[in-house]
């Protein structure tokens, strides 16, 4: 038995509807053996294809075909993931490099934090302050 390429990819749930498999393939993110695979080839059992997604390229081998959709618990059984374990390094570096950029819950300032940060970067801030409270 042999299963198209964009089915077999929206089956096993990686890609979530098959035309968005499609699109892959014709944009040569889907790779065996360093070829880029059009949709329409088909998988057999035993292959292992590559999928890029982002950053990372995943390694997958097939263990059983089937065209239609599976639950995820049920995609072990069909599909083995063999990416290596330095992409899935590079996705945990990206996912922990978005978070860098500001604390959790901080987001942009409110009008009131404008007003005083306005203030404070003002030329006249310094004027502002009564020097006379601090001799006594």
């Amino acid at each position: 038995m042999e299963v198209r390429i964009d089915k077999y990819l929206w089956a096993m749930r990686i890609y979530k509807t098959r035309s968005i498999a499609a699109d892959a393939c014709k944009n040569g993110r889907i790779t065996m053996n360093g070829v880029q695979l059009k949709p329409s080839r088909t998988f057999k059992v035993g292959d292992t294809f590559s999928v890029r997604k982002g950053p990372i390229t995943y390694t997958y081998r097939v263990l059983q075909l089937s065209e239609n959709r599976l639950g995820a618990k049920l995609v072990p059984e069909y599909l083995r993931d063999c990416t290596d374990p330095k992409q899935l390094e590079l996705l945990e570096l990206a996912r922990l490099a978005g978070n860098g950029a500001r604390d959790r819950g901080m987001g942009r300032p409110t009008k009131k934090d404008r007003r005083e940060i306005e203030t404070f970067m003002s030329d006249n801030y310094l004027d502002e302050i009564d020097w006379d409270d601090d001799e006594e």
